[in-house]
């Protein structure tokens, strides 16, 4: 069964960067599509980023396209969010998921994914 854990959250003022990882284990992570997602309190889970199995093709929200960048360490099981020019409604906890049923261009939708980690929170604020 493949694990998720989410680390690198923080707080970090508002033009800051930070990187989040998900390190996986139980299952070699080249054969998943990961996919990035947040939550702020009182709003909808939204899809960030998401790098397609195998191809390592990317997708991202409209939102952070720019400004965060999904890539994946496949000798170090982990994926990472690059998260640069950090916003204030940047805030969130920010969870990775994965899946093996998507076949190419992974997509940002939370439906299509069966695999969470546990989260972390980000925080952008003066």
């Amino acid at each position: 069964q493949l694990q998720l854990v989410e680390s690198g959250g923080g707080l970090v003022q508002p033009g800051g960067s930070l990187r989040l990882s998900c390190a996986a284990s139980g299952f070699t992570l080249g054969v998943y599509a990961i996919g990035w997602f947040r939550q702020a309190p009182g709003k909808e889970r939204e899809g960030v980023s998401c790098i397609s199995r195998g191809s390592g093709s990317t997708n991202y929200a409209d939102s952070v396209k720019g400004r965060f960048t999904i890539s994946r360490d496949n000798a170090k099981n982990t994926v990472y969010l690059q998260m640069n020019s950090l916003k204030p409604e940047d805030t969130a906890i920010y969870y990775c998921a994965g899946t093996a049923h998507l076949i190419g261009l992974c997509v940002t939708d939370g439906k299509k994914y069966d695999h969470w980690g546990q989260g972390t929170q980000v925080t952008v604020s003066s």
